[in-house]
């Protein structure tokens, strides 16, 4: 009898604990979705590997199944998914004040607990200070000459390989510059491999959470491990040397810890040093992995490309000197193909970011959102996100966009051309990252019907590679000079045939996992051989 007892006790109490996690408690609606099984959400359909290059099947299928705006698990947390421009802008627009940035705990174990992603406030705003030091406008034009010599240097020394994976390359290419400029790191004059611990890192940094040897997560954390147990130690010694003059980041932040009242720490600063050298090589690498591949398989795209460097080379006063920043703000076409790459590349699956208080909002007929706060009612049928819950925004899904981008899975870089201008004077313009909207007056911005001074300097609602809102990537314009840099030096001296490879999957993020293999021909080489 007891025995039955407890067993219809164990019976009710699972029962009631498996409703409890299918319909959370909120005080209004929720945004129609699943929360998936108990303890795993839906975390297995997120990280199942796939190939398209259109919104991942995970995202589209509840989209269809759903709409716009829905509700999940992932990683073990209730999570609303927006796929909707303006639910994403408002998200961005109000952080601070109603949504705060937030990543799962797997990814603050993995880049630290006081990384500068988990930072809010003052202290977030002091460190996008002391990174904007080292890849502001300024500082970015005196390390072209950097930029240029490493890509020359490297296509030099690819070109007499037989076959070159170019991701592995590219990123190894970039790891030593970016490193070098950082923290003064030489893997030449070096004991230990810093990016050996990176790549093992990268490996398992998009993979389901479960810390157990043998699997990609648990590679992930013993690389951040390695990777932080050396930075530690390059601090260390940096302390014990003397020197009247800065000249890394390294240097720079140590002044930083010297001052009096810092609010800086050891521990944020050595987070905040391993997060830009992840950031800075491996999605730049594969942006420019991916635009080599879109270039072999558009060849008008490349013809264009090429005609716009060469003339870069052919208008300078010496032929031997090198790329200015006047050039580099000159390459228009350039812009429009990182746009096209980055918008198609996708590299980060999802902007996450949490409710600090319940948020009630509704969506109308013409896409508008009305934001009503927890004490007032929601008229009609509006949906609730409860405090605490995250938001994940999907860049993909507003980058793929059939409404807003015309065949949206097609590489076009020409759709980032001027486009259109309204009545009252608004205007779409397609240049150099984005779609950007403006108002202003037509008298003042064309003239003979050409544009003329316009500025760009945000994201919008239909374009988030590099971020959005007070969060928008701060080394926004130190990628696009590396890819801008690396396609100059890589069309106007070098051809390249693809091996094999260039085969995408994504788990969610980007990867090649047969590599991109590709032979490097120096042009002035290529020529000789055909004329003997």
């Amino acid at each position: 009898m007891w025995a039955l007892c407890i067993t219809a006790l164990v019976v009710i109490s699972i029962t009631h604990w498996v409703y409890r996690w299918r319909n959370p408690k909120c005080n209004g609606k929720l945004p129609p979705g699943s929360m998936g099984l108990p303890l795993l959400g839906e975390t297995l359909q997120f990280f199942t590997p796939n190939t398209s290059s259109d919104i991942p099947p995970f995202i589209k299928e509840r989209m269809e199944r759903y709409g716009p705006i829905f509700r999940s698990n992932l990683v073990g947390r209730p999570i609303i998914v927006s796929t909707d421009p303006d639910l994403n802008y408002f998200v961005f627009q109000q952080e601070g004040n109603l949504f705060q940035s937030w990543y799962p705990d797997t990814f603050t174990e993995i880049f630290g607990r006081q990384n500068v992603g988990s930072l809010h406030g003052v202290m977030y705003k002091y460190l996008k200070n002391m990174v904007l030091h080292l890849f502001g406008p300024e500082s970015l034009k005196k390390m072209i000459p950097e930029i240029e010599q490493a890509a020359l240097s490297r296509l030099q020394q690819w070109s007499s390989q037989d076959s070159t994976e170019l991701k592995d390359s590219i990123a190894s290419m970039i790891f030593d510059l970016t490193a070098k400029k950082l923290i003064s790191y030489e893997s030449n004059k070096s004991s230990e491999n810093l990016r050996e611990n990176f790549v093992a890192f990268i490996q398992g940094l998009i993979s389901f959470p479960m810390d157990i040897p043998g699997t990609s997560y648990h590679k992930c954390l013993v690389g951040r491990k390695s990777a932080m147990r050396m930075l530690k130690n390059m601090l260390q010694e940096r302390r014990a040397e003397s020197r009247k003059q800065p000249i890394d980041f390294f240097d720079y932040v140590l002044e930083e810890l010297k001052k009096e009242g810092t609010i800086l720490t050891e521990g944020i600063a050595l987070d905040l040093m391993f997060v830009l050298l992840f950031a800075s090589f491996e999605t730049t690498s594969l942006a420019i992995t991916l635009a080599m591949k879109f270039l072999t398989d558009h060849p008008l795209v490349l013809k264009q490309l090429t005609e716009e460097h060469e003339m870069i080379l052919k208008q300078r006063e010496n032929s031997d000197s090198g790329l200015t920043w006047k050039e580099y703000k000159s390459m228009k076409f350039t812009f429009q193909v990182i746009s096209e790459t980055v918008r198609l590349a996708n590299i980060v699956p999802g902007i996450f970011r949490k409710a600090v208080r319940e948020i009630k909002f509704k969506v109308t007929i013409m896409k508008v959102i009305l934001i009503l706060l927890a004490i007032q009612i929601c008229y009609g049928s509006g949906y609730t996100i409860p405090a605490g819950w995250a938001v994940m925004v999907c860049p993909p899904a507003v980058h793929l966009n059939p409404a807003k981008y015309e065949n949206p899975v097609a590489f076009n870089p020409w759709r980032w051309e001027v486009s259109s201008i309204s009545e009252n004077g608004q205007f779409l313009v397609h240049l150099q990252s984005s779609f950007w909207y403006h108002n202003f007056s037509p008298q003042l911005y064309f003239k003979n019907g050409l544009m003329q001074g316009v500025e760009v300097c945000n994201a919008s609602k239909h374009f988030m590679a590099f971020g959005g809102g007070m969060r928008f990537c701060v080394g926004t314009e130190f990628t696009k000079v590396q890819m801008a840099v690396f396609l100059h030096c890589l069309v106007t001296k070098c051809r390249w045939e693809p091996i094999k490879g260039g085969d995408i999957v994504r788990t969610p993020g980007l990867q090649f996992p047969n590599g991109f293999h590709a032979k490097i021909m120096e042009k002035e080489k290529q020529a000789t051989e055909k004329n003997t």
